[in-house]
């Protein structure tokens, strides 16, 4: 039932950021000057570095998914014995480079705002910090995700079967999150 209920809660939220697409993609047909001038102030090679992290992040979580289901809830061996590692350490690794990814988004938001790109500067700063930030905040989400599944195998006697699923929820919000952001990535930082 969390499995299916997880999908039909993404399949909506995937609706949420087609309207975002939509939009952006309006404003840049009917501005196109704006966007040639305010798309060069985009820092493309460090928001390409950050991008190869968060879809690194997927692979790490799927690493933590296998772990799971075979029930592995931690490390059968020391941490430098990255084979030996359980769901702990693959979605602790998943979230430590989800947490580099926000903070490079932050950095990449101060720079802009030091060039005058903001929220309210124009209709390509308020859809790009749009864009950008819900996803941010869904980012933010599986964060907070990752640690309550970290630290319900914590709380637990016995890893569990129901804990597996979690595990695997998680990662479907969590590729989820990361398939947005490319599709994002694509549309803001290549199609200029």
């Amino acid at each position: 039932m969390v499995t299916v209920g997880t999908i039909v809660w993404l399949a909506s939220d995937l609706l949420f950021f087609a309207g975002l697409f939509a939009a952006y993609f309006t404003v840049r047909n009917v501005a196109p000057e704006l966007w040639a001038q305010e798309t060069l102030l985009l820092n493309v090679p460090f928001a390409s570095v950050n991008t190869l992290i968060l879809v690194m992040s997927s692979v790490t979580c799927q690493f933590g998914v296998f772990a799971a289901v075979k029930g592995k809830a931690g490390r059968s061996g020391t941490l430098r014995q990255v084979r030996l590692w359980g769901m702990r350490e693959w979605f602790v690794l998943t979230y430590v480079m989800g947490a580099i990814f926000i903070g490079g988004q932050a950095l990449e938001y101060a720079e802009l705002i030091h060039e005058g790109v903001t929220l309210s500067s124009s209709a390509y700063g308020s859809l790009f910090y749009l864009a950008t930030g819900f996803h941010g905040l869904h980012v933010v989400g599986g964060l907070m995700m990752f640690l309550l599944v970290i630290g319900r195998t914590f709380a637990a006697r016995k890893f569990t079967h129901e804990q597996a699923i979690s595990a695997i929820v998680a990662s479907y919000y969590w590729h989820f999150v990361d398939v947005v952001w490319v599709a994002l990535f694509a549309s803001i930082y290549l199609l200029q």
